[in-house]
């Protein structure tokens, strides 16, 4: 675990420039045509403020009481199979958006680079830039940083993003661990697929943008690895997620985690749980800032279906197995044409 992973080559990631910031303070303005995605935007009908529909909430204090675990478990279990998506609570705050853009080139995306502040991934297929600044790096285990690319502005930064990377991998065995019994395969099989495997953190912030029929925040899309934990800064809405042929706005619930089931996960669950598309539109008003962690898994070294799993449905994998290092460049390669990985590793 401790080489550098090369992701040159496999990624690229647009600097946010003094034209991009002057477009995204100004709200009101027509975006530039390098923004502008309207076709997109309007793909698929977005459910109205006026229907009537929850996604899954799940208490963690229930999870953890005897009385109350076995349906909490099968709340979980209901809401990875049926939705992807679900909400713990937790309170956390970043500050590092605040700082002036010329603080935050600091720390900068390198040309052909992973890590560091910039727009989300550049995708060929789209040809089109993100209405969002992003900040990512690698945060777990801690001979992968790349210290030079973590900000020292605010100075509790790197301090924060320590514990706070801690405190994740916590919080995902212990969700793993009820996602286990749920699934009814063993709890070490399922934990030690994520233990000591490598964590990244995206740190976003989505502009206010008027004209937001006409802006992506983030392309849809699933994610790549195995779990991810959302945390909502502020309560501007702007995350949907794809059930059949709709868009279901995701509320931001006060002190709570959006915990998705990523494209390893779906792997290692042999399909039991889905991995969701999703996508984020701009506020016309407020912007949106989010941090969002990363965990990435494998079983040997392989993303493939867990054993226990595939044995106790009769033997038959859904998924063809593959070495994570190759896994993870078909899939940021995927990424940036606008496709799914996932989807080629299907039986």
């Amino acid at each position: 675990m401790g080489e550098s992973r090369n992701y040159d080559k496999i990624v690229n990631r647009d600097e946010i420039t003094d034209a991009a910031a002057s477009a995204f303070a100004d709200a009101g303005q027509s975006p530039p045509e390098k923004y502008i995605r309207t076709e997109e935007v309007l793909d698929g009908v977005v459910v109205g403020e006026d229907e009537s529909y929850e996604l899954p909430v799940v208490d963690m204090a229930r999870l953890l009481d005897p009385e109350s675990s076995a349906t909490e478990i099968a709340k979980l279990g209901d809401a990875c199979r049926n939705w992807g998506f679900f909400q713990q609570m937790k309170d956390n705050t970043v500050q590092f958006f605040n700082s002036p853009l010329e603080s935050k080139k600091k720390v900068a995306v390198r040309e052909n680079g992973f890590e560091g502040f910039g727009h989300h991934y550049s995708r060929a297929s789209v040809g089109k830039l993100d209405w969002a600044e992003s900040m990512i790096l690698v945060t777990q285990p801690p001979q992968a940083r790349n210290m030079e690319m973590w900000p020292t502005n605010p100075p509790t930064f790197r301090d924060a993003l320590e514990v706070y990377s801690v405190e994740m991998i916590s919080l995902a065995r212990r969700l793993l661990g009820f996602m286990a019994a749920d699934l009814g395969v063993e709890r070490d099989a399922l934990l030690d697929a994520f233990a000591d495997k490598r964590q990244s953190m995206a740190i976003h912030y989505y502009p206010p943008c008027r004209h937001r029929e006409k802006v992506m925040g983030i392309t849809p899309h699933t994610d790549g690895l195995g779990l991810t934990l959302l945390l909502h800064v502020d309560d501007t809405p702007g995350l949907q997620i794809r059930k059949g042929e709709r868009w279901f706005p995701v509320r931001p619930l006060p002190g709570a985690f959006v915990v998705n089931v990523a494209d390893i996960l779906d792997v290692l669950s042999n399909g039991a749980y889905r991995s969701v598309e999703h996508r984020v539109i701009p506020d016309a008003e407020r912007g949106r800032t989010t941090v969002v962690i990363f965990q990435e898994a494998a079983v040997g070294g392989m993303v493939a279906p867990l054993p226990g799993l595939v044995e106790k449905k009769g033997g038959e994998a859904r998924y063809r197995p593959v070495e994570i290092e190759e896994y993870i460049k078909g899939n940021f390669d995927a990424l940036a044409h606008g496709t799914r990985f996932i989807e080629s590793l299907r039986i």
